[in-house]
């Protein structure tokens, strides 16, 4: 028996407790780890926005299979690859376990050595279907077969109650949710500790243009930024744009030339990065924004690279109704989240120079709410 991270938002916890809580779905893009689980394994379920462990699934099945049958969603369910599943415990919301409960936090291998104000320990909590060592799975599985058998009410905070809060914007074809953002007032402490490095970003920026230069694109950096990331670039420079091929107007190029990282083959732009750093993690996202609303048409894969710790901020933002609103759809189809761990786990796969800009597909990360 392996013990794996099944997450749910909010609302694909409220659609699966309404189900008959037989099937589990995952993205098409997790079909690699998916392949993974076989009969007998267990799906700890953890809800996202709330932080709380809700629920044990055994898997029924020895492979994944695809349906596209909406199950969380109304239409164009994105959770298509499925398994199976006998439900082994499902706790309503006042009796899901906070991870922040001494019980938990104190035990789990991935939080007990960080304060809980930390974001360091949320890696594992950033993609379904990670795999739990042993100790950990045994012991949520523990504590959540005793709160499905003797529960101990946790009743939601303010603060939860609010991210349970819906809004929507209404778009001509479909009925968007979005999410509104409370302001920040402050810095995290670990926050502090990171942007005292100011070089962090940039390094950031040097390894974006490394990978996509092994990979056989050329790459265009914004040139106020050159000479700073080129101190850190020190491979396959020579794939450095002096000027970007592209035919648009002047109002586009100027918006696309301050784009923090681009790879392009021949004229065109396969992917775009924008680095944030900063707290608000607004102007990466509004570069973007203003970049689709110039050029609907243009079908390109955008990516906001942050610190691992930003990726609940970073989702917030992307969410907000201003984005949902574009002509050519919610910004949060377009452009998803990278974080800096994950692309430093990236750049140091082998044979990157064989790889082609998929391979991000398995890194990225949606917003979903």
């Amino acid at each position: 028996m392996t013990y794996y991270i099944n997450l749910f938002s909010p609302e694909t916890y409220e659609a699966f407790t309404h189900s008959d809580r037989t099937v589990s779905g995952f993205r098409i893009k997790h079909h690699g780890l998916a392949a993974k689980l076989k009969t007998g394994d267990i799906l700890v379920c953890y809800i996202t926005r709330l932080s709380r462990w809700c629920g044990l699934l055994e898997v029924i099945d020895n492979c994944p299979f695809q349906d596209n049958t909406p199950i969380f969603v109304e239409n164009n369910d994105p959770f298509i690859l499925r398994f199976h599943v006998r439900t082994k415990v499902w706790l309503s919301l006042p009796d899901s376990i906070p991870i922040h409960d001494d019980k938990i936090w104190q035990h789990l291998s991935f939080t007990q050595s960080y304060p809980k104000n930390s974001g360091i320990w949320t890696g594992i909590l950033r993609n379904s279907l990670n795999k739990l060592n042993d100790k950990d799975g045994e012991l949520l599985a523990e504590m959540l077969s005793m709160q499905a058998n003797n529960p101990f009410p946790y009743p939601l905070d303010e603060k939860e109650l609010k991210n349970l809060k819906k809004h929507t914007v209404n778009r001509v074809e479909k009925v968007v949710e979005v999410s509104v953002p409370e302001n920040e007032e402050s810095l995290e402490n670990n926050e502090i500790c990171i942007n005292n490095d100011v070089r962090e970003s940039i390094k950031m920026q040097a390894l974006l243009a490394q990978i996509g230069a092994c990979m056989g694109h050329r790459i265009w950096l914004p040139k106020a930024d050159r000479s700073r990331v080129l101190k850190e670039w020190k491979k396959d420079t020579e794939a450095l744009l002096d000027r970007l091929p592209l035919n648009y107007d002047e109002t586009t190029l100027s918006t696309i030339e301050q784009i923090d990282v681009i790879w392009l083959k021949g004229r065109s732009i396969i992917r775009a990065f924008e680095i944030e750093q900063t707290t608000s993690v607004y102007s990466g996202l509004l570069r973007m924004a203003d970049l689709l609303a110039l050029q609907p048409n243009m079908n390109i894969k955008l990516h906001i690279v942050a610190p691992d710790y930003r990726q609940e901020k970073v989702f917030q933002e992307i969410l907000r109704p201003v984005f949902s609103l574009l002509e050519k759809g919610p910004l949060s189809e377009s452009c998803s989240y990278i974080s800096y761990s994950k692309l430093k786990e990236l750049s140091k796969q082998k044979h990157l120079d064989r790889m082609n800009d998929g391979v991000l597909d398995d890194y990225d990360e949606q917003a979903e709410l």
